[in-house]
């Protein structure tokens, strides 16, 4: 997702209802009862999906660190809307219901930043200059990427995994 869309959606309320929407339509995007299991169980898998990235970092495995970052936020992002009765299976339509649901609430502008260049995952932008780094890492035969850039960028996924965690501690234990 280019920049400028990303600003577009999160200033324009009506474009994300509409959006929002045209993917319900399209059966991308659901409605349901919101299931506290189901939230744990993404949420798990965030986690679990971190801790592999911890350990894939320590033998030099980068393009599967920077694959796991994003799989890492993006279950968290699916915990996130299924508090509110979404669930999703499209990366837009999760970044929708995230910017409708808690933009300006309990997420700031940087962390609804920080979830859309994971979601988007044609055009990653993880924080660095190389638009590609994600395309590199999935499916190029490149394997050699700068252990700094995925060192940040797995610091960058915990602290959002553990910010969606925090937002969520009330719904799932009350």
């Amino acid at each position: 997702m280019r920049e400028y869309d990303l600003q577009k959606l999160i200033n324009n309320p009506e474009i994300v209802d509409k959006k929002i929407k045209e993917l319900m339509e399209k059966k991308l995007l659901f409605k349901q009862e919101v299931d506290k299991e189901e939230m744990m169980g993404y949420l798990l898998k965030a986690e679990h999906n971190l801790r592999f990235v911890l350990k894939i970092i320590k033998e030099n495995f980068f393009d599967w660190a920077l694959t796991g970052c994003y799989y890492s936020c993006y279950h968290a992002a699916l915990a996130l809307i299924q508090s509110k009765g979404y669930t999703s299976k499209n990366h837009l339509a999760t970044l929708c219901v995230i910017i409708k649901e808690f933009y300006k609430k309990e997420l700031t502008k940087e962390d609804v930043e920080i979830l859309s260049n994971f979601l988007d995952y044609e055009d990653v932008l993880f924080y660095v200059e190389t638009k590609h780094k994600r395309e590199d890492a999935t499916y190029s035969t490149k394997t050699h990427f700068d252990k700094n850039e995925v060192e940040r960028l797995r610091m960058q996924a915990t602290m959002f995994v553990n910010k969606i965690k925090d937002v969520l501690k009330e719904v799932i234990y009350r």
